[in-house]
């Protein structure tokens, strides 16, 4: 009362489960014997750019904000594509998606009638009567499937056209689409939530479905563009990193000019460096996903990596980016199941490889920890930091099998498994070693 002036903002925060199982500890029981007068109160005084009514590491913004944003880096970048009906344009299977297409191409039903029939809703903006007439154009509805990078380690295939999916975003997804091609699929900002690191950052080879993390939408951002109709008019800030032939690195010139200047090396515009004198495309690729992992950068930034787009900050010279990027390098090929890794996990028991309850057994002093897909068959060999491990919000090696509940596994489907667990188990190795490497925040 009779307060003048700035307001005072003060903060306080709880986490845990709501109420422990046996009654004396949890949120609700704290916040019943609790009010405002004993609540163990911060003061804040926020500031600009976010005015956060949250803690903030003030001393570190300015810090962080030397750091270049990865909407800077690549100038074009975009939301994943959007299907506002994935039981209808993407499954594990090409057949079934053909299939689908062929009946919604090829049916005499009324509109409402054949929604109903496919199991999909009239949503808003969408005209089915236009949406009928373009797929009705197409006679090979089978090469307009492609793979798509659903969720984190799980590609399947879509029907990636304007008649049934809602949103395709080509201006993004051709570059994916028209040649060889790398992706950072990065989470937008505010997807994370409560104490835990940031973790919304992967890597694909694929155009990638909107809600590729836990908690809603990622940006794509190509590695390097591919000629289109309009492809002066998207070229013109790319002068700068034009490559002899079709393709072009999606890469700010000033970026590169800065990162040139502060490594000492020469620009390649298309490929990967010959480790000493110059640097690439791939190598700035590779650096960045080796940084946007590495958990000192993690921890120390964490407060705006969950409000903004991750910051990345140039490294101290040439023999530092060499060594990230080839960190990088194996993280992405680990990523994206391209490098093999040892194999640490086995499947003893014959049966019907159908997914009923997934469940993880933690090691004991004679047993390795085991992931049970039914009663009688499981994945034997995996720690309790890989079955932990996280990307985007979900737990891949969890995650992977509940979306295939009910379904029979293949061989390739055991088989891709037994990579994720050794690519996941690869992985947490080679986060100590980023940290190894980059032992100083800020790198320069």
């Amino acid at each position: 009362a009779g307060h003048t002036g700035p307001a005072r903002v003060h903060h306080a925060e709880l986490w845990g489960v709501r109420e422990s199982k046996d009654g004396d500890g949890g949120k609700y029981p704290w916040l019943f014997g609790h009010d405002l007068t004993d609540t163990d109160w911060q003061d804040l005084a926020p500031q600009s750019p976010f005015y956060l009514f949250v803690p903030q590491e003030i001393d570190l913004l300015a810090e962080y904000e030397q750091g270049w944003s990865v909407k800077d880096i690549f100038p074009l970048n975009g939301v994943g594509m959007t299907t506002a009906r994935d039981n209808m344009v993407i499954d594990f299977e090409v057949a079934p998606i053909v299939q689908r297409a062929k009946f919604f191409r090829d049916s005499k039903l009324p509109d409402s009638e054949l929604c109903k029939s496919l199991g999909i809703s009239e949503k808003l903006g969408w005209n089915i009567a236009t949406a009928r007439k373009m797929i009705q154009q197409e006679s090979d509805l089978e090469k307009l499937i492609v793979g798509v990078l659903y969720r984190p380690f799980d590609k399947r295939f879509i029907f990636y056209h304007d008649s049934l999916v809602w949103r395709t975003v080509k201006q993004i997804m051709h570059h994916m689409l028209a040649g060889n091609n790398w992706g950072l699929a990065v989470g937008r900002a505010g997807q994370v939530i409560g104490p835990g690191e940031w973790n919304i950052v992967f890597c694909t080879r694929s155009i990638t479905e909107f809600n590729l993390y836990r908690r809603g939408g990622n940006n794509l951002f190509p590695l390097y563009l591919y000629p289109t109709q309009d492809k002066a008019t998207l070229f013109d800030a790319q002068e700068a990193t034009a490559a002899p032939g079709g393709r072009r690195a999606n890469l700010n010139a000033a970026f590169i000019s800065a990162l040139a200047a502060r490594i000492g090396r020469t620009w390649l515009p298309d490929g990967r460096s010959d480790g000493v004198a110059t640097f690439g495309p791939e190598d700035v690729f590779d650096y960045i996903y080796a940084v946007f992992h590495a958990p000192g950068y993690r921890q120390r930034y964490a407060a705006f990596l969950k409000i903004d787009f991750p910051r990345l900050p140039l490294p101290a010279d040439g023999t530092q980016v060499q060594a990230l990027a080839a960190l990088g390098r194996q993280l992405v090929g680990l990523h994206l199941l391209e490098t093999s890794a040892p194999p640490v996990t086995s499947y003893p028991v014959a049966g019907d490889n159908r997914v009923a309850t997934v469940r993880y057994v933690p090691p004991t002093a004679e047993v390795a920890g085991q992931v049970w897909i039914n009663a009688t068959q499981y994945f034997a060999g995996i720690a309790p930091e890989v079955w932990a491990f996280a990307v985007g919000g979900y737990t891949p090696a969890e995650k992977w099998l509940k979306d295939r509940k009910g379904r029979v596994l293949t061989y390739a489907d055991l088989t891709h498994y037994g990579k994720l667990i050794a690519a996941l188990t690869a992985t947490i190795p080679l986060l100590a070693a980023l940290n190894a490497a980059l032992p100083i925040w800020p790198p320069a």
